[in-house]
């Protein structure tokens, strides 16, 4: 990341790109897009799983992973016995790159 800041850029805003399309477009829209990405799934059965998406509002907006969020990943972790010690927030995650990408 030190090295290469302006890869990680283009790669986050990239992922943002996609964001926005899913933002922006009907469950319809985005199905045929993604459909030869799961050429053994019905077209309509694609569609009717991104509209289960959208009406749970389940897509976010930006690629920001918030500290609540983190948290929320580590308790789940937890309670899964999957995480013994807990990883500080600030030493583990960076946002600036998502945050340009918003941008």
């Amino acid at each position: 990341m030190e090295e290469h800041p302006e890869i990680i850029q283009a790669f986050t805003d990239a992922l943002q790109k996609g964001m926005d399309y899913v933002q922006t477009h009907t469950p319809e829209e985005i199905a045929e897009v993604i459909a030869p990405q799961f050429a053994e799934t019905e077209l309509g059965t694609i569609t009717t799983i991104i509209t289960r998406y959208y009406e749970q509002d389940t897509w976010k907006s930006n690629l920001i992973f918030e500290q609540d969020s983190f948290d929320l990943l580590q308790d789940i972790l937890e309670t899964a016995g999957e995480l013994t010690t807990r990883a500080p927030y600030e030493e583990l995650v960076t946002t600036e790159y998502a945050k340009a990408a918003v941008k």
